[in-house]
């Protein structure tokens, strides 16, 4: 389970060093692979264990491709899955593609998200942060979801 705030710097080449405390969680799962891919529907990048990922990518598949929002997500998820193994050093190397879809720059904010990372440029994250802290979540307009969760 992934969770946490980590500020990170990307090199030149385009390769971050996992933090140490996230290559525990990893090892602690006997996982080191890991699949980068976009997410949809916010400019920054989700990194996957590769057995989640897995797990993801069969339910992609399972869904009809009939559908042109299912196409255009499949497309996306998929055509920028990247796999990646930590160097000697704990480093992974994000793909140009990645790097430039997600705007990152040597600044990057890596956070928790349960089951998944999410990878983003300093910058863009504080913006989001700031929109969020602008605009709290109202209570009354709560999905279902989440009407029943205790916190």
């Amino acid at each position: 389970m992934f969770r946490g705030m980590h500020h990170i710097n990307m090199d030149a080449k385009g390769r971050l060093a996992i933090p140490t405390r996230v290559r525990e969680m990893l090892e602690g799962t006997g996982a080191s692979a890991l699949v980068v891919t976009v997410d949809s529907q916010d400019r920054c990048l989700m990194v996957y264990p590769l057995a989640e990922w897995e797990v993801m990518e069969a339910k992609l598949n399972a869904l009809p491709s009939m559908d042109p929002t299912i196409r255009q997500l499949k497309r996306m998820l998929q055509g920028y899955a990247t796999d990646c193994e930590p160097d000697g050093s704990g480093r992974i190397l994000i793909s140009a593609a990645c790097r430039e879809y997600a705007n990152l720059t040597k600044e990057c904010v890596l956070m928790g998200q349960g089951s998944k990372l999410e990878l983003w440029d300093k910058a863009s994250w504080e913006a989001r942060e700031a929109a969020y802290l602008q605009q709290p979540i109202s209570l009354e307009n709560l999905p279902d979801e989440l009407k029943s969760l205790s916190l």
